[in-house]
């Protein structure tokens, strides 16, 4: 049975006029919407600032030709999703293996028999639809850094040295709040909670990896390497706290209970990666900064500070933050004090 394709966004590069016309008429009849671009240099341009569902590139053309423009966008993560069938009047099989091993979704001869160009446009866009539903479906489970890791180079258990910064947040006497509300009541506030606080980790390039029960775990420049991971983090962290004023003026509105939450930071060395099994596996961060981290987001409770980092996110620091010096603390498992700060706007 025929696979229904609904309307989709075409762009055709070719220097050909009489070429443009002749496919921009046959996939117009076809329903598709066609934009059309005379030379390679205009094409790329054209993919790289307009959105299409597939592109019919010509190999021979002027200023940049189809390879040049073909290994470009498989060369930029931003476009290489995007099927590109390359069209040409050469037959020779170099040409055929040079655009499969280029990337290319397909390869058609011109003139293009318009049967044949129907069939490999709808082949084309059928396998973009299961691709972006893959995911989109990745990215429901995961993180959108951890999706598209995933999706750019597969899943494999293990792990990579990174220097990065992680993030531990926790709802202060949980237990207490739970106990003294109905179920539908928590899950409520879990929810809300946890809607603001995911929100002020994204805005700052941050990905939430592991949530347990008021907890979640944060990581900054990993998987995707960032300089300032340390600055990120801390901003993450205050925005959070704003975050929290806000919900914590609905829950009074409402007359329910305010929270609070504590925030323990910590950069350096950590190996992240996926763990778990072939069939279960999460992406996390081990290590002693994660560890440490932990300690010091426990250690709110005691400095009754609710965001505190350690001596080396400070060092990460530009001269924009009210850091108080709270001294060094022997946390338990280290042989050495750390020296721990309170931030504040």
């Amino acid at each position: 049975m025929a696979v229904s394709i609904e309307p989709a966004r075409l762009l055709v590069v070719d220097d050909n006029k009489v070429n443009r016309m002749v496919l921009s008429r046959s996939l117009e009849q076809q329903g598709h919407f066609v934009e059309t671009a005379e030379n390679g240099r205009e094409g790329l341009e054209k993919i790289r600032t307009q959105t299409f569902d597939l592109v019919l590139l010509d190999i021979e053309m002027p200023e940049m030709d189809g390879f040049q423009v073909l290994e470009a966008c498989l060369n930029d993560f931003g476009l290489r999703q995007i099927p590109i069938i390359m069209t040409s009047a050469m037959e020779e099989l170099d040409a055929v293996v040079k655009c499969v091993e280029l990337g290319a979704e397909d390869y058609l001869t011109k003139p293009v028999n318009p049967i044949l160009l129907r069939a490999r446009v709808n082949a084309s866009l059928e396998k973009k639809r299961l691709r972006d539903e893959q995911r989109k479906l990745f990215r429901t489970f995961a993180t959108k850094e951890v999706a598209e890791e995933l999706l750019r180079t597969g899943f494999s258990l293990g792990g990579k040295h990174v220097n990065a910064t992680v993030m531990f947040a926790d709802i202060r006497s949980f237990t207490t709040i739970a106990e003294s509300q109905d179920p539908s009541d928590t899950i409520e506030l879990l929810n809300g909670y946890f809607g603001l606080m995911f929100d002020a980790i994204n805005n700052h390039g941050g990905t939430v990896n592991q949530m347990v029960g008021d907890g979640l775990m944060a990581v900054f420049g990993a998987p995707m390497f960032q300089e300032d991971h340390c600055e990120r983090a801390v901003r993450a962290g205050l925005e959070m706290l704003e975050q929290l004023k806000v919900f914590n003026e609905q829950q009074s509105a409402q007359n329910r209970m305010r929270i609070h939450i504590g925030i323990g930071i910590a950069s350096g060395e950590m190996i992240a990666g996926y763990t778990g099994t072939q069939s279960r596996a999460t992406y996390t961060c081990i290590g002693d900064t994660v560890n440490l981290a932990a300690r010091i987001e426990n250690h709110t409770k005691t400095a009754l500070r609710p965001l505190l980092i350690d001596m080396h996110t400070r060092e990460g620091l530009s001269d924009a933050y009210q850091l108080e010096s709270l001294g060094e603390v022997l946390f338990k498992g280290k042989q050495q004090p750390i020296h721990i700060f309170a931030v504040s706007k």
